[in-house]
């Protein structure tokens, strides 16, 4: 229909006239718009093997949160260890600001970071009521008497090792760690129960806007699963990854220090023992066990009729390394370490797929904005907002690793440059060595690449917190030209 030009001046008054007046009526009645609930669930050591993200995991659940919102394909955490990774998470600082860099301290018992505002405590400020369950902080914290300082309402805490069998499954040589088909049902599981208490929560929060917390322990170690999730890889090889015998050829010395004193083995100790395979094995069906999880929780909360309303965040605390360059677990500043899965869905989001780097570090400001509130001063993150509108949205910085004091690794679309606390550097082209085979450091006609990324790392990173020498066997120090492990030299 034509309206004509005067005549579409007084319709679009009008419209502006009554939206101003449903505004101030809605102010007067001192009701504010309505904010999105808020779902966080948090895997521990799930790394990129993620179906969605192209792995050779079956996770169902995962994928089809990933189809309905946005997928964050070059995801990186902060630190590839949990204690770390989760403060800065939570806290929205990066390790090289805080100084917590290792398992201790807990960050509350250090003076300079005791009145930090968490991200569940900034949505309790904001008129949110907050639920936590599971392993949100690392393990053990918060204390028990002080965990409703950190959310109002408390579910099942869990744990790693419960239950755990009568005497280790796979035993090998010089191999601390466990995997195997264990106990017999899901429901036996600490994370079942961790889940079972969100969904309790779920039941009886229908009123209520609410900012939850989930954190799934598996596929942390012990590796235990119930049988049905290892048939589930039975008709089919266990994933193993490339690993050239050349693969660490090209390392500089200071890339092994960052694995000593862990308790996870090197490649040829499993290997020898014919274990690689039934290890990444359990690995896999540990992380579709986790998934069904995922299954459980999604599920409830469309029954509880919250699901249009809710933003529900997935994300992995760090990577972990299955066999590539020959170790496992995580504290490594390679790509199966840093990488993680990062998966955005509920109200506001866009579905897609967004290739630019970004980082756990980011979640903070990101779900502040999305929900409407405003952001603590101080944050290192940036906001994933534009990249939720619109997944090929730039960004203004890669991404940026690091473990413990003075190593880094800054991560951008083409590349991954390394370096570590001795200045010694590792750098590898992700579009032609996508598995991180040859280091590229030493190539003069790259010297330009590893500045422009090099300029993003920090020239001053904190000094390590007090306690955090409480880590026996992962606290690292580079002081004076001294690698020290637990204050004790490294000998070359």
């Amino acid at each position: 229909m034509h309206v004509p030009f005067g005549a579409e001046r007084v319709l679009r008054g009008l419209v502006l006239f009554i939206a101003a007046c449903s505004c101030m009526s809605t102010a007067a009645a001192g009701t504010p718009p309505p904010r999105p609930n808020v779902l966080l669930i948090l895997i521990d050591d799930l790394n990129d093997q993620v179906g969605c993200l192209g792995g050779a995991a079956l996770t169902p659940h995962i994928d089809g949160l990933a189809r309905r919102g946005t997928l964050f394909a070059n995801a990186h955490t902060q630190a590839p260890w949990c204690a770390p990774s989760r403060t800065s998470l939570l806290t929205g600082l990066r390790p090289s600001t805080t100084g917590i860099y290792t398992l201790s301290p807990w960050f509350r018992d250090v003076p300079a970071l005791r009145d930090l505002v968490t991200l569940p405590q900034h949505f309790a400020a904001h008129g949110y009521e907050t639920f936590g369950a599971g392993k949100v902080f690392h393990d053990g914290h918060p204390p028990v008497g002080a965990a409703q300082r950190e959310f109002a309402v408390l579910g099942e805490r869990g744990s790693h090792a419960e239950p755990t069998p009568s005497q280790k499954l796979n035993p090998a040589p010089g191999f601390r760690q466990d995997f195997g088909r264990f106990p017999e049902r899901d429901e036996q599981q600490s994370d079942w129960q961790v889940v079972d208490s969100a969904i309790a929560y779920l039941q009886g929060a229908r009123a209520k806007t609410f900012f939850m917390a989930v954190g799934l322990r598996r596929p942390h170690y012990p590796l235990y699963a119930p049988e049905k999730w290892f048939a589930l890889y039975e008709g089919a090889a266990a994933w193993l990854p490339e690993v050239p015998a050349y693969d660490r050829d090209d390392l500089p010395r200071f890339a092994h220090y960052l694995k000593l004193g862990n308790t996870e083995p090197v490649l040829p100790t499993l290997a020898a023992a014919g274990l690689w395979r039934a290890h990444n094995h359990a690995y896999l069906a540990c992380v579709s066990f986790a998934d069904s999880q995922v299954g459980r929780l999604l599920s409830a909360l469309e029954v509880s009729g919250r699901a249009a309303d809710t933003v529900v965040v997935l994300v992995s605390d760090h990577g972990f390394h299955l066999g590539e360059k020959q170790v496992f677990a995580k504290r490594t500043l390679w790509e199966r370490a840093t990488r993680v899965p990062l998966i955005v869905a509920g109200p506001g989001v866009n579905r897609g797929v967004c290739a630019r780097p970004v980082e756990l570090l980011d979640l903070y400001p990101t779900l502040a904005d999305v929900c409407g509130l405003p952001p603590p001063p101080g944050l290192e993150g940036l906001s994933l907002g534009p990249q939720l509108r619109d997944a090929a949205a730039p960004r203004e910085r890669p991404a940026l690793t690091g473990q413990m004091r003075g190593s880094f690794a800054v991560r951008s679309e083409a590349w991954r440059y390394i370096r570590y606390a001795n200045g010694e550097e590792e750098l590898y082209d992700r579009a032609r060595d996508p598995h991180e085979h040859r280091n590229l450091a030493a190539v003069p006609a790259l010297a330009e690449i590893k500045s422009g990324l090099a300029r993003w790392i920090p020239s001053d990173p904190a000094a390590p917190a007090p306690g955090s020498e409480k880590t026996p066997g992962g606290f690292l120090t580079y002081v004076n030209g001294v690698a020290r492990l637990d204050g004790v030299p490294i000998e070359p």
